[in-house]
C-alpha cells in the first residue's frame, strides 16, 4: 500500500472511531445522531478514496470514485442538520426556519446521484496528466454535486460560528474544540471543492489527501473536545434572527474571489504547477487568522501587551460603556438584565464562569438569576440558607467593592465559594462583586476561571465596580417600575370593581325587593309576569356588562371588504329617527367604497350616536354627516349637548373605565378608537363645556393600482 492509501484508510478508521465513541457514550439527541451519521458517511468517503488510490486500472478507479461521490452526496444534508442542532437548546426554532433549505440540501444531491449517476464522471476523458496522475473529466452532475458541497461547507461553517458566538463562559470552553475541529474539516472541503470546480478534475489524489489530512487533524481536535468537555450535549441559545457580520461568509467569499482571480491570471500566463499548493497555503492562512480572532486567550494577551508596553489603558472605557449600555438598555425584566450582564462580563474580562445571585424582597434569601455554567437545579442545591445568607448580605454591605473571595478567610467568603464552585484548577482566584444601590445590596456577581488564570488588576476591579453599580441602579429601576405597574393594575382593578359593585348593588336591590314581595303576591298573575320581566331585564344587563368587559381581553380582529360607509350609518340609525325630544339631522353625501368590517364599524357609529343623544337636553340636536376629500372618507357626529372639559378630553376620554355618564362603563369610546385604528383611520374630537361635542372618524380610501 502507498502512503496515500494508508492516509485514506487511517482517516476512515478515525471517523468510524469518533462515530462509535459518541454513539456509545452520549444520550440520545438529534445532534448526536447527525454527528454519528456524518462521521460514518465521511468514513465511507475516505474508504472509497483509499480504494481508488490503490486501484490498478482506470476502470477500477472510476468505479470507486463513483461510489465516493455517492457517499459524499449524504454529507451536505447530514452536516447542515448537525450544525443547526449542535449545542443549541432552541434547535427546534432553527429547524423550523431552515426546513426548506435543509430538505433541499438533503434530497437534491442524493437525487442527483440516483438519477444522473452516469454523468458524474466523464469516462471518455480519461487520460494521464502531465504530472503522471490520472485525469478524469467532471460531468455536469459532478459539477452540481461539488457546488452543493461547497455551499454546504459555507452554511455549516456559518452555523457553527453562530453557535460559537452565542456561547459564553464555560459553555464556550466546552464546544470550542469541537467547532475548531469541524472548522478545519469543512475549510478543507471548501478548498477541495473549489479546486475541483476550477480544473474539472474529478480525481486528484493530492487534493483528496489534503481532505484526509484535514479529517485527521480536525478529528484530533474533536477528540480533545470530547475528553475536555466530558459530554457531547451542551445547550446554548443563539438568536433565531438573521446572522450579521459573519466571519465565515467574509473569509469564504474572500478566499473564493482571490483564488478565482488568481486561477484566471495563472491560466492567462500559461499555467503554474504549484497553483494548488499556493491556494492551499492561502486557505491555511485564512483559517489560522479566523482561529486567532476566535481565541479569547490571544485577545486578552494582546490587550495586556498593548497596555503594558505602549502605555495604553487596558480598557477603552468609552466603547465598553457604550456596548454595555446598548446591551442592557432594552432589558425590561431582571432575568433579561442579568443574562445580558453575564454575557458582556464574560466577553470584557475573558472569564469562563460568571454567576449572578439576587437578594429577595425580604432580604432573607439569595435567588439564582443566571450563570454560564450552573443549572438552576444545581444552583438551588448549593445556595446558602438562613444565617449564612444574612451574614453574606451584611458583609457585602460593609465591603461594597469587588472582593477576592479565595484570598479571604472569613466564613461568609467560604459561603460564596460554595455558591460558585471551581471548574478549573488553574483558573485563578474567584472575585465577588456586590451590586449596591443606596447602601442596600440588591445582588452579587461572582467571576472565576479567567482565561490563562490571570489575576484581576486594579483596572479590572475599577471597571467591575462601575458595572455592578450600573446593574444595581438598573435593577432598582426595574423593581420600582414593577411596583408602579402593580399599582396601576390595582388601580384599574379597583376602578373596574367600583363599576361592577355599583351596577350589581342596584340589580341586587331590585332582585331582593322582588324576593320579599314574592311570597305575598305569588298568586297574582300580573305580579309574576312583572317579576319575570324584571329578572329577564337584570340577566340581560349582566350579560351585556360581561360581554363589554370581555372584549377588553381579546385581540381585535377585523375582516374588511368593500363597503359603503353610508350603508353602515343608515343601518345604525334605523328606528331612531323618531326618538322623542331629540332632533336627528342626517347629511349623507355620495361616497366611494372602502374596505370596512361592517359589524365592527356599526359598533362605532352606534356608540357615537348613542353618546350624542345622551349628552343633549330635551329638544337638543344630533347631526350625522359623511363626506369625502383628501383621499379620505369622513364621518362626523356632533351634538349641542353638555360637552366635556379640556382636562377630561386630554387625559381620560379614550381610557377604559373613565366616563362622565352616571351609568356608563367608559368602554365604548376606548373600543371605538381601537376599531378605527385597526382600519388605519384616526379619531378627532372637539368639545366645549355647555356647547357640545364633535367626533370625526377619518378613514383612508383604498389606494388605486397603477
Amino acid at each position: 500500500m502507498s502512503n496515500t492509501d494508508i492516509l485514506g484508510l487511517s482517516s476512515a478508521i478515525f471517523c468510524g472511531v469518533l462515530a462509535l465513541m459518541v454513539a456509545w457514550n452520549e444520550r440520545r439527541s438529534v445532534a448526536r445522531w447527525a454527528f454519528v451519521a456524518g462521521m460514518l458517511s465521511m468514513a465511507a468517503v475516505e474508504m472509497c478514496f483509499a480504494l481508488t488510490a490503490d486501484a490498478a486500472s482506470s476502470a477500477e478507479m472510476i468505479y470507486w470514485q463513483n461510489w465516493q461521490l455517492v457517499a459524499a452526496s449524504f454529507l451536505p444534508g447530514i452536516w447542515l442538520l448537525f450544525s443547526l442542532t449542535y449545542a443549541r437548546g432552541n434547535y427546534s426554532e432553527f429547524l423550523k426556519r431552515w426546513r426548506l433549505v435543509l430538505l433541499a440540501v438533503f434530497l437534491l444531491p442524493i437525487g442527483l446521484v440516483i438519477s444522473f449517476g452516469d454523468n458524474l464522471i466523464l469516462s471518455s476523458r480519461v487520460g494521464q496528466s502531465e504530472t503522471g496522475r490520472w485525469f478524469f473529466g467532471l460531468g455536469i452532475s459532478g459539477v452540481i454535486l461539488n457546488i452543493f458541497s461547497l455551499l454546504a461547507s459555507v452554511l455549516v461553517l456559518m452555523n457553527l460560528e453562530r453557535t460559537y458566538r452565542a456561547a459564553i463562559g464555560t459553555m464556550l470552553w466546552r464546544i470550542k474544540f469541537m467547532i475548531l475541529g469541524l472548522g478545519v474539516i469543512f475549510s478543507a472541503q471548501l478548498y477541495v471543492s473549489s479546486q475541483v470546480l476550477l480544473f474539472h478534475n474529478a480525481l486528484n489524489l493530492s487534493l483528496q489527501a489534503v481532505n484526509a489530512t484535514a479529517i485527521l487533524l480536525g478529528g484530533a481536535l474533536i477528540l480533545r473536545s470530547l475528553f475536555r468537555a466530558g459530554k457531547f450535549n451542551t445547550d446554548v441559545y443563539p438568536s433565531p434572527s438573521a446572522v450579521h457580520n459573519s466571519l465565515t461568509v467574509l473569509f469564504a467569499g474572500a478566499y473564493l474571489l482571490i483564488v478565482g482571480v488568481f486561477a484566471k491570471v495563472v491560466a492567462f500566463l500559461g499555467g503554474d504547477a504549484s497553483f494548488e499548493l499556493k491556494a492551499f497555503v492561502l486557505l491555511v492562512i485564512l483559517v489560522l487568522l479566523a482561529i486567532l480572532l476566535m481565541s479569547d486567550r490571544v485577545r486578552l494577551h494582546t490587550r495586556r501587551f498593548m497596555s503594558r508596553y505602549f502605555q495604553r489603558p487596558l480598557y477603552d472605557y468609552r466603547s465598553l460603556w457604550r456596548r454595555f449600555t446598548e446591551g442592557t438598555a432594552s432589558c425590561v425584566k431582571p432575568a433579561e438584565l442579568c443574562q445580558a450582564t453575564v454575557k458582556l462580563t464574560t466577553d470584557i474580562f475573558q472569564v469562563l464562569s460568571v454567576t449572578i445571585w439576587l437578594v429577595d424582597d425580604k432580604r432573607e434569601n439569595l435567588l439564582f438569576a443566571t450563570s454560564t455554567f450552573l443549572s438552576e437545579t444545581k444552583a438551588n442545591d448549593i445556595k446558602p440558607q438562613g444565617a449564612d445568607t444574612t451574614e453574606v448580605i451584611r458583609a457585602l454591605e460593609k465591603h461594597p467593592d469587588p472582593i477576592d473571595i479565595d484570598a479571604s478567610k472569613e466564613h461568609w467568603a467560604d459561603v460564596l465559594k460554595r455558591c460558585h464552585p471551581d471548574e478549573f484548577r488553574k483558573g485563578g482566584n474567584r472575585v465577588c462583586v456586590p451590586m449596591v444601590s443606596g447602601g442596600e445590596v440588591l445582588g452579587l456577581m461572582i467571576l472565576g476561571d479567567r482565561v490563562g488564570g490571570i489575576s484581576f488588576s486594579w483596572q479590572d476591579f475599577d471597571l467591575l465596580k462601575c458595572i455592578a453599580d450600573q446593574v444595581a441602579a438598573s435593577l432598582l429601576n426595574l423593581q420600582l417600575s414593577q411596583k408602579l405597574l402593580q399599582a396601576k393594575e390595582m388601580e384599574a382593578f379597583q376602578t373596574m370593581s367600583a363599576f361592577f359593585v355599583h351596577d350589581l348593588k342596584n340589580m341586587t336591590s331590585t332582585l331582593n325587593l322582588m324576593l320579599k314581595n314574592l311570597p305575598v303576591h305569588f298568586d297574582d298573575p300580573e305580579f309574576r309576569a312583572d317579576t319575570l320581566r324584571g329578572i329577564s331585564k337584570t340577566v340581560a344587563h349582566i350579560n351585556r356588562l360581561i360581554g363589554r368587559l370581555s372584549q377588553l381581553r381579546h385581540e381585535l380582529q377585523i375582516k374588511p371588504f368593500e363597503s359603503d360607509l353610508n350603508e353602515v350609518v343608515t343601518k345604525a340609525l334605523a328606528g331612531w329617527e323618531e326618538a322623542a325630544g331629540v332632533a336627528l339631522v342626517k347629511n349623507l353625501r355620495s361616497l366611494s367604497k372602502i374596505p370596512l368590517d361592517q359589524e365592527q364599524m356599526l359598533k362605532v357609529v352606534t356608540n357615537l350616536v348613542l353618546n350624542a343623544r345622551e349628552a343633549v337636553l330635551p329638544a337638543g340636536e344630533v347631526r350625522i354627516e359623511t363626506a369625502q376629500g383628501n383621499g379620505c372618507v369622513i364621518l362626523t357626529v356632533s351634538d349641542n349637548g353638555c360637552g366635556m372639559n379640556p382636562e377630561f378630553l386630554s387625559r381620560s376620554l379614550f381610557r377604559p373605565f373613565q366616563t362622565t355618564k352616571k351609568n356608563g362603563l367608559g368602554i365604548g369610546l376606548f373600543q371605538s378608537k381601537m376599531i378605527v385604528e385597526a382600519h388605519k383611520g384616526r379619531v378627532q374630537v372637539e368639545s366645549q363645556p355647555g356647547k357640545g361635542t364633535t367626533f370625526r372618524i377619518i378613514l383612508p380610501l383604498q389606494k388605486q393600482n397603477g
